[in-house]
Parts: structure tokens; C-alpha cells; sequence
């Protein structure tokens, strides 16, 4: 492991649990421990696993005119988003591609933003660049971030602090978690339900601890977390979603409010609103889409998909041999015309052709705790 590599205050505890570590977005971090990707998997399934995810980015955006300068860098309704909730947004650039996708929360006295890691640096600089005019840019690497996903997450947190079973899905509230005060939102990136916890960095391995010892958790690292969010068909920046992929071909348009639609009371004036209004008015030319494998056999990012004449329809951008729908399971970007539902296309792999069907997102039933 490289020494140069960033470490998240929970480092240490992962060795004593035996992770496997390896490197991820400049930090050494836990890929699986000894019971192995698919146990972590089914126990998130099941039960409820505990992830680090201390590497992700978290701000605040501080000052009355936040939420209107935040709207000037994303497609979302932020000025509208009620005290206490939560929202998924894009970063756009002028061509309408996604520079990231963060989560925003309206607090009473900030906007509490979480970036992905691998761009929190360039996403930090862009807030900065962008609206640092208009209101405070504050990070906070002060905070790590845990997150408790899956069925019976709620119970176990509920043990810390009873108020937690309240929250439904996308809100958030300060709560007090073994004696230090922490930012819950009832959110994750398993497709369950679950919490992202932003903790004091001081007090992230008691925390950890404590929730580790509850009987329906135990730990689970990047490998799991990564099936899990294929099987629950969300995008993976860098993968499924990129600076030349816009929201309309994403599949992200749901993303976007009426209120920021052309026709909307404040349409546009976000980087590519042109573009993305465009496709929203007359659609697109390529589309993301799930595909089940009809043989037995994995198909990673990078395959090539193909018609039955061997031309060329587009590419994976995330695969895998799914462990809750036990077949192959990958997210495509299709040329439209054949990016319909029970469509079959072909991918390549090691020089074979691989039966594939189009089918919906995501792969797996959703469990989040609606109101």
C-alpha cells in the first residue's frame, strides 16, 4: 500500500477487522473483510452493514443567498428545499455533461453538501470559484461520514437515539449518537433503507464501534457497496455518468424539478441549460439502460454491445454477476432505437458474444422508508 495514500480516521480500525485494503480516489480503503464481498452484500440485504465512506466530500454553503447561488451550478430546485431535506443534484458543464453528482440538505443555517471523492478537490474549487462571491464555501474535513444501510439499519440506530425511526427518506437531523452530536439524513447508495451519519472525526471510531456491536451489523466495504448500487441501478461518476453524459441521456431527468424545466418559474440559467432543455423537448440519441445477461456469464465495463449483424449500439459502463438477482447484471449506454424494454443485444467479451436483455432500473425493489 502506498505510503502517500490519505487514510480516514477509521484506517486502523479496519485492520483490526481485517480488511482487505486497497486504493481508492487517493485513500487507502477497506475493499471486503474476511467473510467476503457477497456475505457484506446479502448482510446489507438482510440485516443492515456499516460502510466508511469518510473519503466523500462534505461542505457547508453558508449565507442567506446560498440556495440561489447554488442553483446557478446545478438543474435542481434548491431554493424551494425545506428546511431538513435532503436532495440528489448534478454539476453541470456548458455542454450539458455531469462534471459530479452530490447530495444537498437545507439545514437551518447552511446547505450541507456531500461530494464524491475523487472530485471533492475540483468540486471544492468550482463552489469556490463559482460562489465564493455569494456566500461562505466552508469544508469540512473535520467530519467523517459513516453510512448504516440496510432493513433493520433503523433498528439499530434507533438504540442510539430513539428520534432516528422519525426521519423518512432524504430528510435529516441533528441527533446526538453516543455522546456527540451528528448529521443524520435516512439516505445511502445501497438501494435500502439506511443513514449516512456525518460524525466529529474524533469520535467516528467509538461511534463505529458501538454501532458494530449491535447485533444486526457488521462491516462491509467498496466491493459490496459497489454491487449494491448496481443492483439498486444508481450511476457511478467516472463509470455510468461523466463531463459527456448529460442528465436526459443518464436517465437523470427525474432529477430535475418542474420549477427548473423550460416553462418553469426559474428554467434554466445553469451550465448547458440549452442543451439539456433541448433533449428534454425532443429526446435523445443514446440512453442508459439496465441489461440482464442470459447466459451465466459477467459482463464488465468496457464491453461492447452490438446487434445481431455485429454493429455496433454502444457500451457497458458497470457489470457484474449480481448476488440478490443471481444472474449478470450491467448498466449500458444504448442508441436509442434499441434502448427498449425486452430488447436484445449482444455484448463482446473475451471475443464471444453475449446474449443480453434490455430491462428496467433498477435491478432490485427498492427499500427506503417513504412517508
Amino acid at each position: 500500500m502506498s505510503a502517500n495514500l490519505q487514510r480516514t480516521p477509521l484506517y486502523d480500525l479496519h485492520l483490526e477487522l481485517g480488511a482487505k485494503m486497497v486504493p481508492f480516489a487517493g485513500y487507502a480503503m477497506p475493499v471486503n473483510y474476511p467473510g467476503g464481498i457477497i456475505a457484506e452484500h446479502r448482510q446489507c440485504r438482510e440485516s443492515a452493514a456499516l460502510f466508511d465512506v469518510s473519503h466523500m466530500g462534505q461542505l457547508r454553503l453558508v449565507g442567506a443567498d446560498a440556495a440561489a447561488a447554488l442553483e446557478t451550478l446545478v438543474p435542481m430546485d434548491v431554493i424551494d428545499l425545506a428546511v431538513g431535506k435532503q436532495r440528489y443534484a448534478l454539476f453541470t458543464n456548458a455542454a450539458g455533461g455531469i462534471l459530479d453528482d452530490l447530495m444537498v440538505a437545507r439545514r437551518s443555517n447552511d446547505l450541507f453538501v456531500v461530494v464524491n471523492a475523487a472530485g471533492k478537490d475540483a468540486d471544492t474549487q468550482h463552489l469556490l470559484t463559482h460562489l465564493g462571491h455569494r456566500c461562505q464555501v466552508v469544508p469540512m474535513p473535520e467530519r467523517a461520514l459513516l453510512a448504516l444501510q440496510g432493513q433493520k439499519a433503523v433498528k439499530a440506530l434507533a438504540r442510539l437515539a430513539d428520534g432516528v425511526s422519525q426521519l423518512s427518506f432524504m430528510t435529516g437531523a441533528s441527533f446526538m449518537l453516543a455522546g456527540v452530536e451528528c448529521f443524520v439524513t435516512r439516505s445511502g447508495y445501497t438501494g435500502e433503507d439506511g443513514f449516512e451519519i456525518s460524525v466529529p472525526a474524533e469520535a467516528a471510531v467509538a461511534l463505529a464501534k458501538t454501532l458494530l456491536a449491535q447485533p444486526e451489523v457488521r462491516p462491509a466495504g467498496l466491493g459490496a457497496r459497489d454491487t449494491l448500487r448496481l443492483e439498486a441501478g444508481l450511476c457511478l461518476y467516472g463509470h455510468d455518468i461523466n463531463q459527456h453524459t448529460t442528465p436526459v441521456e443518464a436517465g437523470l431527468a427525474w432529477a430535475i424539478q418542474k420549477v427548473r424545466r423550460p416553462g418553469g418559474a426559474r428554467e434554466g440559467r445553469y451550465p448547458g441549460a440549452d442543451k439539456i432543455a433541448g433533449q428534454l423537448a425532443t429526446g435523445v440519441q443514446i440512453k442508459r439502460v439496465g441489461l440482464v445477461g442470459l447466459e451465466r456469464i459477467p459482463v464488465r465495463e468496457g464491453a461492447v454491445l452490438v446487434d445481431a449483424q455485429g454493429h455496433k449500439l454502444g457500451h457497458v459502463t458497470s457489470g457484474t454477476l449480481a448476488p440478490t438477482v443471481n444472474q449478470p447484471i450491467a448498466m449500458a449506454y444504448l442508441a436509442a432505437n434499441h434502448a427498449i424494454l425486452n430488447h436484445e443485444v449482444w455484448a463482446e467479451v473475451r471475443g464471444k458474444r453475449q446474449p443480453m436483455r434490455v430491462t428496467t432500473l433498477p435491478f432490485v425493489p427498492p427499500g427506503y422508508h417513504r412517508d
